[in-house]
């Protein structure tokens, strides 16, 4: 089979395409022939030797794809040959072939294409798990989404307006916020890219304020981290929840906690992957929840890149330089 494969801990240009040995699933476990993967943010960390978790080496990269299971090991009950499904397998996901064990296999209704279903999981999945089970939103707040033409903010741009909340998109260009303003977003406004000096910080915290009315977002979805962190907690309201998604900027910030005193308000950690390990059946009902806002038309995956196998690290690539809206699909 073909793939991509990442030989040595660097940039995307010293990945890989060929040819590798075909896969035979063993027992509890299945081989999907994929259809459609999609690139997100641990992709690039990882063929850098920056995530948190690290395949042996030489590796495939793709945490997520959708396909068909062309066959099933001994032992495997939930699904069968010819299932449309979609896979969070952490890597393995840029090939014709892959892999996994029957419990990161997730049934998709056969209507839903496969480009939609590989886009869907990861980034949907972590959204609805940030706003519904750790920031508990309620219809009428107000929800400041940081990165929000990316994959995940997005997802959460949409997410937030089918659940009822004012929405308030904040990206680095005019293009990606009539891209948010499209999917749902009450307000858009950009904010410089790079690391923000303490004049735009200050200007950045204003301008939450005045989108507000001065009274600060009541949930705020960062995914960027760094420099933009700090200043958002200091335009949240009272009793506010910020949302620790990622730190696509690069650093990690270190607000000061005074702020979370002096504004009530609560810093909360989001861990999707490891919360769908310990509450499987709860993830799963935030899936079909999912399935059936898509099939209200509630959502709706923006794919506005997409790359051959053979290019998938120009794909990666893309989403590196921060040139991505929406999803980045491999279609394979």
């Amino acid at each position: 089979m073909k793939a991509l494969q990442c030989v040595e801990l660097a940039g995307p240009e010293k990945l890989i395409f060929g040819e590798v040995d075909d896969l035979v699933p063993g027992p509890g476990e299945v081989l999907v022939h994929v259809k459609a993967a999609s690139v997100n943010f641990p992709d690039v960390l990882m063929i850098q030797g920056l995530y948190q978790f690290q395949p042996p080496m030489p590796f495939i990269p793709g945490a997520e794809c959708s396909g068909v299971i062309a066959e099933v090991g001994d032992g495997v009950t939930a699904c069968k040959a010819g299932d449309h499904v979609f896979v969070m397998a952490g890597h393995g996901c840029f090939a014709e072939q892959l892999v996994v064990e029957e419990s990161r296999v997730n049934l998709v209704p056969n209507e839903m294409d496969f480009p939609v279903a590989a886009a869907l999981a990861m980034t949907y999945g972590t959204s609805l798990y940030a706003l519904k089970q750790r920031a508990q939103i309620q219809p009428g707040e107000t929800l400041l989404v940081l990165g929000a033409a990316g994959g995940v903010g997005l997802a959460a741009v949409e997410l937030g307006k089918a659940m009822g909340a004012r929405v308030i998109a904040a990206a680095s260009s005019e293009e990606k916020i009539q891209t948010c303003l499209e999917h749902g977003a009450d307000e858009a406004f950009i904010y410089p890219s790079g690391n923000l000096d303490r004049d735009q910080q200050k200007e950045l915290s204003n301008k939450i304020k005045e989108l507000t009315g001065g009274l600060g977002a009541n949930v705020v979805y960062d995914p960027v981290g760094g420099s933009f962190s700090e200043p958002v907690l200091r335009a949240m309201a009272w009793e506010g929840r910020f949302l620790v998604i990622g730190f696509a900027a690069g650093d990690i910030p270190k607000p000061p906690l005074n702020l979370a005193l002096l504004k009530g308000c609560q810093i909360v950690g989001v861990f999707w992957g490891a919360w769908t390990m310990m509450f499987p059946d709860e993830n799963q009902k935030n899936f079909q929840e999912l399935f059936d806002l898509y099939a209200s038309g509630k959502i709706n995956p923006e794919i506005a890149d997409r790359f051959s196998l053979e290019n998938a690290g120009q794909a990666i690539a893309h989403l590196k330089n921060r040139k991505a809206r929406g999803k980045v699909i491999i279609d394979v």
